[in-house]
């Protein structure tokens, strides 16, 4: 198929839009995996899909991509499928045993690594194929489609959060129960987001073995979401101990930011924050030196409430809490409604 060709052709009536949002996680990673809490919300920048529907293929170019992907349907191993970017395009099609594609553009406007990019896409391209479920059966949907597709064994945090967005309301998420409690985010705060200029991929990174390690001390206290710092101090293993106590701790920070951003007691929030950047740094062993000054840095600048890492960890990008106009750099991220056809 020459690209080119089919790339000119879109256009017209017929023609179909969705839009997907990224995400930034308040507070609580690593735990989504684990059945514990998280705090997210889907932002005001995203990923949209433009194209026709129909055809055997998905036949797409991103902005954002030098390579283009023609996946012929239905997709049986997403696994192998070239680009590898594509791989969410064939995963989610994969699972949804589609055999009509579409052809299209995809388009990003989410500066920076580590705002889940790559579920935004999947999500986005569920809706593109015609999936009309809930949030929660689109996000599962993706979920499987990414541990199909590229490997990761990750949890369900990013796919909801873009599924399920709210305007204005970060997402208080109970990753076991599946259940949602929408948190206004105050209009006396800004949720500031920086890139700390190292990049990750999960794919590369260690994420699947810390996921490993925690199911392995899982194995030995029980469900790390309901255990105690006693039980914890149970381990042996020293590297499983501290995995084990980042996730107790951090579900509970979780908890504790959302009672402290809804009274207004900003000051709380961002100490929860600190705590959890340097839990993610000292226990779990996700945090780079770079992310570490960027933290720091951040961290002393007076308005500044508290910042910590973002997403998986091993770059990426960093979070602040902040009084309006403080930081001059990164960007303000806006909760946003979950994805949409347009």
């Amino acid at each position: 198929m020459r690209m080119a060709g089919w790339y000119m052709s879109v256009g017209g009536a017929d023609l179909h839009q969705v839009f997907a949002p990224g995400r930034v996680n308040l507070i609580g990673d690593h735990t989504d995996y684990m059945g514990g809490l998280v705090f997210p919300m889907a932002i005001d920048r995203g990923i949209r899909i433009t194209g026709k529907i129909g055809g055997t293929h998905l036949a797409v170019r991103s902005d954002r991509e030098a390579a283009h992907a023609s996946v012929l349907l239905p997709v049986t191993k997403p696994e192998v499928i070239a680009p590898s970017w594509a791989r969410h395009l064939a995963g989610v099609a994969a699972e949804m045993g589609t055999t009509s594609g579409f052809t299209g553009q995809v388009t990003s406007d989410l500066p920076v690594a580590g705002l889940s990019s790559s579920a935004a896409l999947q999500v986005a391209t569920a809706l593109m194929l015609g999936h009309q479920g809930s949030p929660l059966e689109i996000a599962t949907l993706c979920q499987k489609a990414e541990h199909r597709a590229t490997g990761v064994p990750c949890g369900i945090m990013d796919q909801l959060t873009i599924a399920a967005g709210i305007v204005g309301h970060a997402l208080l998420i109970d990753c076991y129960q599946l259940h949602i409690v929408p948190v206004p985010v105050p209009e006396d705060v800004e949720i500031v987001i920086v890139h700390s200029g190292q990049h990750r991929e999960l794919v590369a990174s260690d994420y699947a073995l810390r996921r490993a390690q925690c199911e392995a001390a899982e194995d030995l206290i029980g469900p790390l979401r309901l255990a105690s710092l006693d039980e914890v101090d149970e381990i042996d293993d020293p590297v499983l101990q501290a995995r084990a106590r980042h996730v107790v701790t951090e579900t509970k920070r979780v908890g504790m930011f959302a009672e402290a951003l809804t009274a207004g007691d900003y000051t709380e929030a961002g100490e929860q924050m600190r705590d959890s950047h340097n839990s993610l740094g000292r226990d779990f062993e996700v945090s780079t030196p770079v992310l570490d000054a960027l933290v720091d840095d951040l961290n002393s600048v007076p308005g500044v409430y508290g910042a910590r890492l973002t997403g998986a960890g091993f770059g990426g990008a960093v979070v602040a809490l902040t009084r309006p106009g403080t930081l001059s750099l990164g960007f303000v991220a806006t909760a946003s409604a979950g994805a949409r056809v347009l």
